[in-house]
Protein backbone atom coordinates (compact mmCIF):
# COMPACT_ATOMS: atom_id res chain seq x y z
CA UNK A 1 0.00 0.00 0.00
CA UNK A 2 1.36 3.23 -0.61
CA UNK A 3 2.01 5.47 2.45
CA UNK A 4 1.08 9.61 1.97
CA UNK A 5 1.77 12.56 4.35
CA UNK A 6 -1.31 13.22 6.09
CA UNK A 7 -2.64 15.23 9.22
CA UNK A 8 -4.13 13.23 12.19
CA UNK A 9 -7.63 15.12 10.97
CA UNK A 10 -6.89 13.94 7.56
CA UNK A 11 -6.16 10.26 8.74
CA UNK A 12 -8.90 10.20 11.00
CA UNK A 13 -11.16 11.26 7.51
CA UNK A 14 -9.39 8.55 5.83
CA UNK A 15 -10.36 5.80 8.81
CA UNK A 16 -13.77 6.85 8.96
CA UNK A 17 -14.26 6.50 5.29
CA UNK A 18 -12.18 3.42 4.80
CA UNK A 19 -14.06 2.18 7.83
CA UNK A 20 -17.72 2.55 5.41
CA UNK A 21 -18.90 5.62 7.35
CA UNK A 22 -22.08 7.10 6.04
CA UNK A 23 -22.37 9.82 7.58
CA UNK A 24 -20.36 12.71 9.17
CA UNK A 25 -21.87 15.56 11.24
CA UNK A 26 -20.57 18.17 13.82
CA UNK A 27 -19.49 21.24 14.41
CA UNK A 28 -16.47 23.61 13.50
CA UNK A 29 -14.34 23.87 16.49
CA UNK A 30 -10.17 23.88 15.79
CA UNK A 31 -8.24 21.59 16.21
CA UNK A 32 -11.08 19.18 15.16
CA UNK A 33 -12.28 21.45 12.01
CA UNK A 34 -10.58 19.60 8.88
CA UNK A 35 -11.96 16.15 9.72
CA UNK A 36 -15.15 16.88 8.08
CA UNK A 37 -13.54 19.54 6.11
CA UNK A 38 -11.88 16.55 4.46
CA UNK A 39 -14.35 13.73 4.85
CA UNK A 40 -16.68 15.59 2.60
CA UNK A 41 -14.43 14.86 -0.09
CA UNK A 42 -14.56 11.27 -0.42
CA UNK A 43 -17.27 9.59 -2.23
CA UNK A 44 -20.29 7.48 -0.53
CA UNK A 45 -20.45 10.05 2.66
CA UNK A 46 -23.38 12.70 3.66
CA UNK A 47 -21.67 15.48 5.39
CA UNK A 48 -23.16 18.32 7.44
CA UNK A 49 -22.42 21.53 9.83
CA UNK A 50 -25.03 21.10 12.50
CA UNK A 51 -25.97 24.58 14.14
CA UNK A 52 -24.10 23.04 17.47
CA UNK A 53 -22.77 19.85 19.02
CA UNK A 54 -25.75 18.78 20.68
CA UNK A 55 -27.95 18.35 17.34
CA UNK A 56 -24.70 16.76 15.53
CA UNK A 57 -24.67 14.11 17.75
CA UNK A 58 -28.45 13.47 18.04
CA UNK A 59 -28.17 13.50 14.01
CA UNK A 60 -25.23 10.86 14.68
CA UNK A 61 -27.48 8.78 17.05
CA UNK A 62 -30.42 8.39 14.90
CA UNK A 63 -28.09 7.25 11.96
CA UNK A 64 -27.02 5.16 14.33
CA UNK A 65 -30.24 4.33 15.31
CA UNK A 66 -31.35 3.50 11.67
CA UNK A 67 -28.14 1.18 11.70
CA UNK A 68 -25.96 2.80 9.72
CA UNK A 69 -22.83 4.03 10.67
CA UNK A 70 -21.74 7.60 11.62
CA UNK A 71 -18.87 10.02 13.35
CA UNK A 72 -19.65 13.12 14.96
CA UNK A 73 -16.49 15.56 15.32
CA UNK A 74 -16.55 18.28 17.53
CA UNK A 75 -13.69 19.81 19.96
CA UNK A 76 -13.17 19.27 23.85
CA UNK A 77 -15.96 22.31 24.83
CA UNK A 78 -17.97 21.14 22.35
CA UNK A 79 -18.59 17.70 24.11
CA UNK A 80 -19.55 19.49 27.00
CA UNK A 81 -22.84 20.82 24.79
CA UNK A 82 -23.12 17.25 23.28
CA UNK A 83 -22.61 15.54 26.31
CA UNK A 84 -26.57 15.68 27.13
CA UNK A 85 -26.82 12.84 24.34
CA UNK A 86 -23.77 10.97 24.69
CA UNK A 87 -24.52 9.82 28.46
CA UNK A 88 -28.02 8.66 27.28
CA UNK A 89 -26.22 7.06 24.09
CA UNK A 90 -23.96 5.21 26.51
CA UNK A 91 -27.17 3.57 28.09
CA UNK A 92 -29.60 3.08 24.89
CA UNK A 93 -26.04 1.88 22.59
CA UNK A 94 -26.04 1.34 19.27
CA UNK A 95 -27.12 0.13 16.27
CA UNK A 96 -24.88 1.00 13.33
CA UNK A 97 -21.68 1.97 14.77
CA UNK A 98 -21.61 5.76 16.81
CA UNK A 99 -17.90 7.62 16.78
CA UNK A 100 -17.33 10.65 18.55
CA UNK A 101 -14.29 12.19 17.43
CA UNK A 102 -12.90 14.95 20.64
CA UNK A 103 -9.93 17.50 19.65
CA UNK A 104 -8.58 18.46 23.08
CA UNK A 105 -6.68 21.92 23.07
CA UNK A 106 -3.71 21.56 25.87
CA UNK A 107 -1.89 25.15 25.77
CA UNK A 108 -5.79 27.21 25.03
CA UNK A 109 -4.15 27.39 21.18
CA UNK A 110 -7.45 28.69 20.31
CA UNK A 111 -9.68 27.80 23.17
CA UNK A 112 -11.58 29.66 26.67
CA UNK A 113 -9.75 26.82 28.59
CA UNK A 114 -8.54 23.06 28.80
CA UNK A 115 -10.33 20.36 29.34
CA UNK A 116 -9.58 16.61 29.47
CA UNK A 117 -12.17 14.79 27.46
CA UNK A 118 -11.35 11.28 29.17
CA UNK A 119 -13.23 12.77 32.40
CA UNK A 120 -16.50 12.74 29.94
CA UNK A 121 -16.05 9.44 28.95
CA UNK A 122 -15.76 7.98 32.69
CA UNK A 123 -18.65 9.82 33.43
CA UNK A 124 -20.42 8.43 30.44
CA UNK A 125 -19.11 5.68 30.93
CA UNK A 126 -17.89 5.00 27.14
CA UNK A 127 -14.29 3.93 26.05
CA UNK A 128 -11.86 6.07 24.86
CA UNK A 129 -8.92 5.50 21.72
CA UNK A 130 -6.22 8.02 21.74
CA UNK A 131 -3.76 7.99 18.64
CA UNK A 132 -0.43 9.05 19.32
CA UNK A 133 0.47 9.67 15.33
CA UNK A 134 -1.39 9.71 12.01
CA UNK A 135 -1.11 6.58 10.94
CA UNK A 136 -3.33 5.24 14.66
CA UNK A 137 -5.13 7.96 14.10
CA UNK A 138 -6.91 6.18 10.74
CA UNK A 139 -6.30 2.64 12.30
CA UNK A 140 -7.98 3.60 15.53
CA UNK A 141 -11.00 5.26 14.20
CA UNK A 142 -11.64 1.76 11.85
CA UNK A 143 -10.91 0.01 15.28
CA UNK A 144 -13.54 2.16 17.62
CA UNK A 145 -16.77 1.71 14.70
CA UNK A 146 -15.77 -2.20 15.53
CA UNK A 147 -15.84 -1.95 19.04
CA UNK A 148 -18.64 0.52 18.77
CA UNK A 149 -20.68 -2.19 17.27
CA UNK A 150 -18.90 -5.05 19.47
CA UNK A 151 -19.77 -3.80 22.11
CA UNK A 152 -23.23 -1.74 21.69
CA UNK A 153 -21.66 1.72 22.78
CA UNK A 154 -20.33 5.21 21.17
CA UNK A 155 -16.92 5.31 21.17
CA UNK A 156 -14.82 8.25 21.57
CA UNK A 157 -11.14 8.75 19.99
CA UNK A 158 -9.76 11.72 21.92
CA UNK A 159 -7.10 13.66 19.52
CA UNK A 160 -5.25 16.80 21.02
CA UNK A 161 -3.67 19.54 19.25
CA UNK A 162 -0.29 18.17 18.19
CA UNK A 163 -1.71 14.92 16.66
CA UNK A 164 -4.67 16.98 14.94
CA UNK A 165 -2.57 19.46 13.34
CA UNK A 166 0.99 17.43 12.88
CA UNK A 167 1.58 14.98 10.28
CA UNK A 168 2.98 11.83 9.51
CA UNK A 169 2.80 8.92 6.80
CA UNK A 170 0.08 6.79 6.86
CA UNK A 171 -0.94 3.64 5.30
CA UNK A 172 -3.54 4.16 3.51
CA UNK A 173 -6.56 0.85 2.39
CA UNK A 174 -10.02 0.41 1.00
CA UNK A 175 -13.41 1.63 1.52
CA UNK A 176 -15.08 -1.36 3.62
CA UNK A 177 -18.60 -0.93 2.29
CA UNK A 178 -20.75 -2.42 5.73
CA UNK A 179 -24.40 -2.92 5.28
CA UNK A 180 -26.81 -0.72 7.15
CA UNK A 181 -28.18 -2.99 9.85
CA UNK A 182 -31.85 -3.09 10.06
CA UNK A 183 -33.98 -1.23 11.89
CA UNK A 184 -35.99 -3.26 14.60
CA UNK A 185 -38.19 -1.53 17.63
CA UNK A 186 -36.82 -1.73 20.42
CA UNK A 187 -38.51 0.18 23.51
CA UNK A 188 -36.67 -0.95 26.16
CA UNK A 189 -33.06 -0.27 24.89
CA UNK A 190 -34.04 3.01 23.30
CA UNK A 191 -36.58 4.64 25.22
CA UNK A 192 -34.85 5.71 28.33
CA UNK A 193 -37.90 5.98 30.89
CA UNK A 194 -36.68 5.31 34.56
CA UNK A 195 -37.66 1.88 34.18
CA UNK A 196 -35.68 0.75 30.92
CA UNK A 197 -32.54 2.92 31.82
CA UNK A 198 -32.32 0.70 35.53
CA UNK A 199 -32.49 -2.19 33.06
CA UNK A 200 -30.53 -1.07 30.31
CA UNK A 201 -27.81 0.60 33.09
CA UNK A 202 -27.22 -3.33 34.00
CA UNK A 203 -25.75 -3.67 30.49
CA UNK A 204 -23.48 -0.74 31.00
CA UNK A 205 -21.94 -2.52 33.97
CA UNK A 206 -21.35 -5.97 32.05
CA UNK A 207 -20.06 -4.05 29.18
CA UNK A 208 -17.58 -2.31 31.53
CA UNK A 209 -16.18 -5.20 32.47
CA UNK A 210 -15.84 -6.94 28.88
CA UNK A 211 -14.17 -3.47 27.89
CA UNK A 212 -11.68 -3.99 30.95
CA UNK A 213 -11.01 -7.95 29.51
CA UNK A 214 -10.61 -6.73 25.95
CA UNK A 215 -7.92 -4.17 26.70
CA UNK A 216 -5.70 -6.16 28.95
CA UNK A 217 -4.89 -7.77 24.97
CA UNK A 218 -6.00 -5.30 22.69
CA UNK A 219 -3.73 -4.42 20.17
CA UNK A 220 -4.43 -0.66 21.16
CA UNK A 221 -1.75 -1.00 24.23
CA UNK A 222 1.57 -1.52 24.00
CA UNK A 223 4.58 -3.25 25.87
CA UNK A 224 7.64 -1.69 24.55
CA UNK A 225 10.32 -3.05 27.51
CA UNK A 226 13.62 -1.32 27.21
CA UNK A 227 15.52 -0.26 30.23
CA UNK A 228 13.72 -1.28 33.10
CA UNK A 229 15.52 0.72 35.54
CA UNK A 230 12.53 3.18 34.50
CA UNK A 231 9.03 2.43 33.33
CA UNK A 232 6.75 4.68 31.99
CA UNK A 233 2.94 4.94 31.34
CA UNK A 234 1.48 7.37 28.71
CA UNK A 235 -0.80 7.52 25.79
CA UNK A 236 -1.38 9.76 22.85
CA UNK A 237 1.24 12.54 21.85
CA UNK A 238 2.79 12.37 24.98
CA UNK A 239 3.88 9.04 23.95
CA UNK A 240 5.89 10.97 21.02
CA UNK A 241 7.61 12.80 23.54
CA UNK A 242 8.51 10.36 26.19
CA UNK A 243 10.52 8.17 23.10
CA UNK A 244 12.53 11.35 21.77
CA UNK A 245 12.68 12.90 25.84
CA UNK A 246 13.72 9.48 27.09
CA UNK A 247 14.83 6.75 24.25
CA UNK A 248 16.06 4.19 26.74
CA UNK A 249 13.26 4.22 29.22
CA UNK A 250 10.52 0.76 29.01
CA UNK A 251 6.92 2.59 28.22
CA UNK A 252 3.74 0.74 28.28
CA UNK A 253 1.65 2.86 25.60
CA UNK A 254 -1.91 2.81 26.38
CA UNK A 255 -3.97 3.53 23.41
CA UNK A 256 -7.61 2.33 25.04
CA UNK A 257 -7.52 4.66 27.90
CA UNK A 258 -11.41 4.16 29.21
CA UNK A 259 -11.56 2.18 30.86
CA UNK A 260 -7.91 0.80 31.91
CA UNK A 261 -6.37 -2.84 32.08
CA UNK A 262 -5.34 -3.02 35.48
CA UNK A 263 -4.08 -6.34 35.13
CA UNK A 264 -1.65 -5.01 32.35
CA UNK A 265 -0.77 -2.24 34.58
CA UNK A 266 0.32 -4.38 37.00
CA UNK A 267 2.09 -6.77 35.23
CA UNK A 268 4.18 -3.87 33.70
CA UNK A 269 5.14 -2.04 36.79
CA UNK A 270 6.07 -5.59 38.27
CA UNK A 271 9.08 -5.62 35.81
CA UNK A 272 10.48 -2.09 35.99
CA UNK A 273 12.28 -0.74 38.85
CA UNK A 274 10.35 2.75 39.20
CA UNK A 275 6.75 3.76 37.47
CA UNK A 276 5.95 7.35 36.25
CA UNK A 277 3.16 8.49 34.13
CA UNK A 278 3.38 10.95 31.35
CA UNK A 279 0.20 12.58 30.76
CA UNK A 280 -0.99 15.99 29.10
CA UNK A 281 -3.96 17.54 30.89
CA UNK A 282 -5.50 15.88 33.98
CA UNK A 283 -4.11 12.92 36.46
CA UNK A 284 -6.40 10.88 34.51
CA UNK A 285 -3.66 7.97 34.48
CA UNK A 286 -1.66 8.80 37.82
CA UNK A 287 -4.74 8.72 39.82
CA UNK A 288 -5.97 4.96 38.68
CA UNK A 289 -2.55 3.76 38.57
CA UNK A 290 -1.99 5.22 42.56
CA UNK A 291 -5.11 3.53 43.49
CA UNK A 292 -3.70 0.19 42.07
CA UNK A 293 -1.16 0.48 44.72
CA UNK A 294 1.51 1.36 42.68
CA UNK A 295 3.96 4.19 43.81
CA UNK A 296 5.08 6.74 41.59
CA UNK A 297 8.17 8.61 40.42
CA UNK A 298 7.44 12.18 40.84
CA UNK A 299 8.30 14.20 37.94
CA UNK A 300 7.42 17.93 38.44
CA UNK A 301 5.85 18.23 35.22
CA UNK A 302 2.94 20.82 34.52
CA UNK A 303 -0.56 20.00 35.15
CA UNK A 304 -1.65 22.45 32.49
CA UNK A 305 -0.30 23.07 28.70
CA UNK A 306 1.56 21.36 26.47
CA UNK A 307 4.28 18.91 27.22
CA UNK A 308 7.12 18.47 25.00
CA UNK A 309 10.05 16.32 24.46
CA UNK A 310 12.63 18.82 25.97
CA UNK A 311 10.02 19.35 29.16
CA UNK A 312 9.98 15.26 29.55
CA UNK A 313 13.91 15.57 29.28
CA UNK A 314 14.55 17.69 31.70
CA UNK A 315 12.10 16.61 34.54
CA UNK A 316 14.57 13.38 34.29
CA UNK A 317 17.70 15.23 34.63
CA UNK A 318 18.44 14.50 30.81
CA UNK A 319 20.96 16.59 28.48
CA UNK A 320 20.64 14.69 25.37
CA UNK A 321 18.15 17.19 23.25
CA UNK A 322 20.09 19.93 21.78
CA UNK A 323 19.42 23.32 23.15
CA UNK A 324 17.53 25.32 20.33
CA UNK A 325 18.86 28.97 20.42
CA UNK A 326 16.02 31.47 20.86
CA UNK A 327 15.68 34.75 18.57
CA UNK A 328 15.77 37.80 20.25
CA UNK A 329 14.36 40.63 20.08
CA UNK A 330 11.29 40.12 18.18
CA UNK A 331 8.11 42.49 18.54
CA UNK A 332 4.85 41.04 20.33
CA UNK A 333 2.44 39.94 17.61
CA UNK A 334 -0.72 39.86 19.56
CA UNK A 335 -3.99 38.51 17.27
CA UNK A 336 -5.58 41.23 15.54
CA UNK A 337 -8.88 41.93 13.58
CA UNK A 338 -8.28 41.83 10.06
CA UNK A 339 -8.15 45.23 7.82
CA UNK A 340 -11.57 46.09 6.86
CA UNK A 341 -13.49 43.98 9.42
CA UNK A 342 -16.59 45.13 9.98
CA UNK A 343 -16.39 43.91 13.68
CA UNK A 344 -14.18 47.10 13.88
CA UNK A 345 -17.37 50.00 13.55
CA UNK A 346 -19.77 48.46 15.71
CA UNK A 347 -17.14 48.27 18.47
CA UNK A 348 -15.63 51.39 17.48
CA UNK A 349 -19.36 52.50 17.88
CA UNK A 350 -20.16 50.85 21.38
CA UNK A 351 -17.71 52.39 23.04
CA UNK A 352 -18.97 55.91 21.36
CA UNK A 353 -21.78 54.84 24.19
CA UNK A 354 -20.04 53.75 26.54
CA UNK A 355 -21.78 50.25 26.60
CA UNK A 356 -21.01 47.36 29.29
CA UNK A 357 -21.12 44.60 26.66
CA UNK A 358 -21.40 40.96 26.96
CA UNK A 359 -19.15 39.23 24.36
CA UNK A 360 -19.14 35.57 23.15
CA UNK A 361 -16.76 33.34 20.95
CA UNK A 362 -15.94 34.61 17.41
CA UNK A 363 -13.14 36.47 16.37
CA UNK A 364 -14.82 39.57 17.16
CA UNK A 365 -13.68 38.60 21.04
CA UNK A 366 -10.10 39.88 19.73
CA UNK A 367 -12.36 43.49 20.02
CA UNK A 368 -11.89 43.19 23.84
CA UNK A 369 -8.20 44.26 23.13
CA UNK A 370 -7.09 47.36 23.08
CA UNK A 371 -7.60 50.08 21.48
CA UNK A 372 -11.03 49.21 20.83
CA UNK A 373 -11.54 47.74 24.32
CA UNK A 374 -14.95 46.86 23.41
CA UNK A 375 -15.74 44.04 25.56
CA UNK A 376 -16.50 43.15 29.05
CA UNK A 377 -17.32 39.28 29.03
CA UNK A 378 -16.81 36.12 27.23
CA UNK A 379 -17.54 32.60 28.51
CA UNK A 380 -18.99 29.89 25.82
CA UNK A 381 -21.01 29.94 23.12
CA UNK A 382 -24.35 31.52 23.62
CA UNK A 383 -23.41 33.33 26.65
CA UNK A 384 -23.59 36.98 25.93
CA UNK A 385 -27.17 37.29 25.65
CA UNK A 386 -28.19 35.66 28.76
CA UNK A 387 -25.27 37.21 30.67
CA UNK A 388 -26.41 40.80 29.31
CA UNK A 389 -30.10 40.05 30.96
CA UNK A 390 -28.36 38.75 34.02
CA UNK A 391 -25.96 42.07 34.21
CA UNK A 392 -29.58 44.25 34.07
CA UNK A 393 -31.43 42.33 36.55
CA UNK A 394 -27.90 42.93 39.21
CA UNK A 395 -29.17 46.19 39.17
CA UNK A 396 -25.90 47.80 39.33
CA UNK A 397 -25.17 49.33 35.94
CA UNK A 398 -25.88 52.55 35.08
CA UNK A 399 -24.98 52.27 31.19
CA UNK A 400 -26.17 50.95 28.32
CA UNK A 401 -26.14 47.17 28.72
CA UNK A 402 -25.33 45.17 25.18
CA UNK A 403 -25.27 41.56 24.17
CA UNK A 404 -22.64 41.00 21.51
CA UNK A 405 -23.00 37.67 19.11
CA UNK A 406 -22.13 36.08 15.60
CA UNK A 407 -24.28 35.04 13.24
CA UNK A 408 -22.80 31.13 13.52
CA UNK A 409 -23.07 31.61 17.52
CA UNK A 410 -26.53 32.90 17.97
CA UNK A 411 -27.77 29.74 15.69
CA UNK A 412 -25.69 27.69 17.92
CA UNK A 413 -27.04 28.44 21.37
CA UNK A 414 -27.96 31.99 21.40
CA UNK A 415 -31.75 31.95 20.17
CA UNK A 416 -33.10 30.31 23.15
CA UNK A 417 -31.22 33.35 25.17
CA UNK A 418 -32.96 35.74 23.41
CA UNK A 419 -36.18 33.49 23.89
CA UNK A 420 -35.49 33.61 27.82
CA UNK A 421 -34.97 37.89 27.23
CA UNK A 422 -38.44 37.67 26.00
CA UNK A 423 -40.14 35.66 27.89
CA UNK A 424 -38.95 37.64 31.09
CA UNK A 425 -39.70 40.87 29.82
CA UNK A 426 -36.15 42.13 29.55
CA UNK A 427 -35.70 45.39 27.93
CA UNK A 428 -32.24 45.10 26.42
CA UNK A 429 -30.26 45.17 23.90
CA UNK A 430 -28.88 42.13 21.61
CA UNK A 431 -26.39 42.64 18.26
CA UNK A 432 -25.86 39.73 16.00
CA UNK A 433 -22.66 40.56 14.08
CA UNK A 434 -24.19 39.02 10.72
CA UNK A 435 -20.48 38.54 8.70
CA UNK A 436 -21.53 35.71 6.36
CA UNK A 437 -19.42 33.12 7.51
CA UNK A 438 -18.16 31.46 10.83
CA UNK A 439 -14.78 33.16 9.92
CA UNK A 440 -12.98 31.87 13.23
CA UNK A 441 -12.47 28.56 12.38
CA UNK A 442 -11.98 29.29 8.15
CA UNK A 443 -15.06 30.18 6.85
CA UNK A 444 -17.36 26.74 7.33
CA UNK A 445 -21.23 27.47 6.31
CA UNK A 446 -23.86 27.70 8.73
CA UNK A 447 -27.18 27.74 8.83
CA UNK A 448 -27.57 32.07 8.50
CA UNK A 449 -25.43 31.83 5.27
CA UNK A 450 -26.67 29.49 3.76
CA UNK A 451 -23.71 27.70 2.71
CA UNK A 452 -23.91 23.63 2.81
CA UNK A 453 -20.28 22.03 3.73
CA UNK A 454 -19.33 21.14 0.50
CA UNK A 455 -19.86 24.80 -0.40
CA UNK A 456 -23.21 24.43 -2.51
CA UNK A 457 -26.26 26.42 -1.60
CA UNK A 458 -28.49 25.99 1.20
CA UNK A 459 -31.31 27.33 3.02
CA UNK A 460 -30.72 30.97 4.36
CA UNK A 461 -32.24 31.69 7.90
CA UNK A 462 -33.89 35.21 8.51
CA UNK A 463 -32.44 36.40 11.38
CA UNK A 464 -35.13 39.44 11.45
CA UNK A 465 -38.03 36.89 11.18
CA UNK A 466 -36.70 34.66 13.78
CA UNK A 467 -35.53 37.63 16.15
CA UNK A 468 -39.23 39.01 15.17
CA UNK A 469 -40.69 35.84 16.52
CA UNK A 470 -39.15 34.82 19.54
CA UNK A 471 -40.56 38.06 21.19
CA UNK A 472 -38.09 41.00 20.13
CA UNK A 473 -40.18 44.02 19.89
CA UNK A 474 -37.57 46.17 17.36
CA UNK A 475 -35.01 44.47 15.10
CA UNK A 476 -32.93 46.97 12.89
CA UNK A 477 -29.84 46.23 10.55
CA UNK A 478 -27.53 48.53 10.26
CA UNK A 479 -23.78 47.98 7.89
CA UNK A 480 -21.37 48.36 10.85
CA UNK A 481 -18.91 50.27 8.22
CA UNK A 482 -21.11 53.63 8.65
CA UNK A 483 -20.36 54.64 11.60
CA UNK A 484 -22.56 57.25 11.98
CA UNK A 485 -25.75 55.36 11.23
CA UNK A 486 -24.59 52.20 13.40
CA UNK A 487 -23.98 54.91 16.48
CA UNK A 488 -27.29 56.59 15.82
CA UNK A 489 -29.42 52.99 15.59
CA UNK A 490 -27.22 51.95 18.75
CA UNK A 491 -28.35 55.08 21.17
CA UNK A 492 -32.24 55.08 20.14
CA UNK A 493 -32.54 51.17 20.74
CA UNK A 494 -30.36 50.89 24.21
CA UNK A 495 -32.47 54.18 25.32
CA UNK A 496 -35.90 52.52 24.53
CA UNK A 497 -37.97 50.45 26.87
CA UNK A 498 -38.31 47.00 25.07
CA UNK A 499 -36.68 44.21 23.63
CA UNK A 500 -34.41 44.84 20.64
CA UNK A 501 -32.08 42.87 17.98
CA UNK A 502 -29.54 44.80 16.05
CA UNK A 503 -28.13 43.03 13.24
CA UNK A 504 -24.87 44.24 11.96
CA UNK A 505 -24.82 43.16 8.53
CA UNK A 506 -21.57 42.96 6.63
CA UNK A 507 -19.62 40.28 5.08
CA UNK A 508 -15.96 39.30 6.31
CA UNK A 509 -13.63 40.71 4.72
CA UNK A 510 -11.84 38.02 3.45
CA UNK A 511 -14.51 37.07 1.66
CA UNK A 512 -14.69 39.94 -0.59
CA UNK A 513 -13.92 39.84 -3.75
CA UNK A 514 -13.69 42.97 -5.01
CA UNK A 515 -10.91 45.26 -4.16
CA UNK A 516 -11.04 48.58 -4.03
CA UNK A 517 -8.06 51.40 -3.83
CA UNK A 518 -7.07 52.21 -0.17
CA UNK A 519 -6.40 55.31 1.38
CA UNK A 520 -3.78 57.19 2.31
CA UNK A 521 -2.90 59.80 4.87
CA UNK A 522 -2.25 63.72 3.35
CA UNK A 523 0.61 64.90 6.04
CA UNK A 524 -0.12 67.86 5.61
CA UNK A 525 -4.01 67.68 7.06
CA UNK A 526 -2.88 65.32 9.57
CA UNK A 527 -2.82 66.37 13.06
CA UNK A 528 -1.27 63.53 15.09
CA UNK A 529 -4.52 63.14 17.03
CA UNK A 530 -4.76 59.54 16.51
CA UNK A 531 -8.18 59.49 15.75
CA UNK A 532 -7.97 56.68 13.55
CA UNK A 533 -5.97 54.95 15.67
CA UNK A 534 -8.10 53.89 17.94
CA UNK A 535 -9.66 51.93 15.56
CA UNK A 536 -7.20 49.28 15.69
CA UNK A 537 -6.75 48.68 12.41
CA UNK A 538 -3.08 46.95 11.24
CA UNK A 539 -3.33 48.77 8.23
CA UNK A 540 -2.61 52.22 10.24
CA UNK A 541 0.18 52.56 12.72
CA UNK A 542 2.14 56.29 13.59
CA UNK A 543 5.84 57.47 11.81
CA UNK A 544 8.47 58.78 14.03
CA UNK A 545 7.05 62.18 14.37
CA UNK A 546 3.51 60.48 15.83
CA UNK A 547 1.58 60.94 12.11
CA UNK A 548 -0.97 58.44 11.14
CA UNK A 549 0.37 56.27 8.06
CA UNK A 550 -1.54 53.51 6.19
CA UNK A 551 -0.28 50.88 4.62
CA UNK A 552 -1.30 50.67 1.11
CA UNK A 553 -0.74 47.28 0.46
CA UNK A 554 -2.97 46.56 3.92
CA UNK A 555 -5.58 48.59 3.25
CA UNK A 556 -8.38 46.80 1.53
CA UNK A 557 -9.98 50.32 1.38
CA UNK A 558 -13.57 49.89 3.68
CA UNK A 559 -13.42 53.62 4.74
CA UNK A 560 -14.33 53.85 8.42
CA UNK A 561 -10.91 55.72 8.94
CA UNK A 562 -12.33 58.58 6.27
CA UNK A 563 -14.93 58.47 8.76
CA UNK A 564 -13.31 59.03 11.70
CA UNK A 565 -10.68 61.77 10.97
CA UNK A 566 -12.38 65.35 11.31
CA UNK A 567 -9.53 67.21 9.28
CA UNK A 568 -9.97 65.02 5.79
CA UNK A 569 -6.33 63.69 6.17
CA UNK A 570 -7.43 60.27 4.88
CA UNK A 571 -7.72 60.27 1.62
CA UNK A 572 -8.21 57.49 -1.54
CA UNK A 573 -5.20 56.88 -3.65
CA UNK A 574 -4.57 54.08 -6.56
CA UNK A 575 -2.99 51.07 -5.83
CA UNK A 576 0.08 51.95 -7.34
CA UNK A 577 0.35 55.83 -5.77
CA UNK A 578 2.61 56.87 -4.34
CA UNK A 579 1.03 59.56 -1.93
CA UNK A 580 2.98 61.15 0.69
CA UNK A 581 3.43 59.09 3.60
CA UNK A 582 0.39 56.37 2.51
CA UNK A 583 3.40 53.91 1.19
Amino acid sequence: MARTLMSGNEAVARGAWEAGVAIGVGYPGTPSTEVLENLVKYDGVRCEWAPNEKVAAEVAGGVSLGGARAIVTMKHVGLNVAADALYSQSYTGVTGGLVYLVADDPGMHSSQNEQDTRNHAVGSRVPVLEPSDSQEALTFVKRAFELSERFDVPVIVRMTTRVSHGKSLVEQGERHDVAVRPYQRDVRKNVMLPGNARLRQRQVNARETELVAYGAAAEENRVEYRDTSLGVITSGIAYQYVREGLPDASTLKLGLTVPLPDDLILEFASKVDRVVVIEELDPYLSLRVKALGIPLVEHGLPRSGELSPRLVAEAFGSGALPVRDEVQGLPPRPPLLCPGCPHRGLFYSLGKIRAVVTGDIGCYTLASLAPLSGMDSCVCMGASIGMAHGVDLAGSVERPIVAVIGDSTFAHSGITGLLHMAYAGSTGTVIILDNRTTAMTGHQGNPVNGVFIDGSAAPELDLEALSRAVGAVSVRIVDPHELDATLAVLREETAAQHLSVIIAKAPCALLIKEAKDPYAIDEELCTKCGACIRLGCPAISRDDTGRAVIDTATCVGCGQCVQVCRFDAVVRVGPSCDFGGGR
